[in-house]
């Protein structure tokens, strides 16, 4: 399937406020749902229960309950859907930390049958969100080329068009933000180590 064009109509039927559109935008988006979430869980365990399917689900469910698509081509959407995965894995591992720490809060995970984050896991899930909102405050262009490369999976070009930049300046933007964020995750993990010894 094409994937740009009859995503960008869809986009813009939604805009219109044709609410029926989504089930006509689905079969078009699916694959990238699925190719984002997958992005998500790389370099976690083996054994990890947390299920691609259950994020792309909740991830739908919450767009469609939100009702709001303020984007205008295929690009935006899966930048949106990256950010929404994010935030569905952040308020995991937040609700996770509180009942592991004894605050009495239920956990709603998003597939019954399974756990999703593991101690460190939820650590790393907190530790990446806090850089990047950090990240954001320092240079927004640069956390959004992170959104959009690591979380959405989008290629150099494809990034470099969804904010209408060089693909050169998207290189150099990811190069660093990357080098950046590792800094920062590393100096948070070792904040707390040092002020135990």
């Amino acid at each position: 399937m094409e994937s740009g064009q009859p995503i960008t109509e869809l986009l813009r039927r939604y805009d219109r406020g044709d609410r029926d559109v989504w089930r006509e935008l689905v079969p078009y988006v699916y694959d990238d749902l699925r190719r984002i979430a997958h992005q998500r869980m790389r370099g976690e365990r083996r054994e990890h229960t947390l299920s691609t399917t259950a994020l792309v689900n909740e991830a739908y469910l919450r767009l469609v309950a939100n009702r709001q698509l303020a984007v205008e081509d295929r690009s935006g959407f899966l930048a949106l859907v990256s950010q929404t995965m994010r935030r569905l894995l952040v308020d995991y591992a937040r609700t996770r930390n509180r009942v592991k720490r004894g605050a009495g809060a239920i956990v709603t995970p998003l597939d019954d049958t399974t756990e999703w984050l593991d101690d460190r896991e939820t650590g790393e899930v907190l530790a990446l969100d806090e850089a990047l909102d950090r990240l954001k405050a320092w240079d927004a262009r640069a956390a959004e080329v992170v959104e959009l490369r690591y979380f959405a999976g989008l290629s150099l070009e494809e990034t470099a068009a969804a904010l209408e930049i060089s693909a050169k300046t998207v290189q150099r933007t990811w190069t660093a933000a990357r080098a950046w964020l590792r800094k920062e995750i590393a100096a948070k993990q070792e904040s707390p180590r040092s002020a135990r010894g």
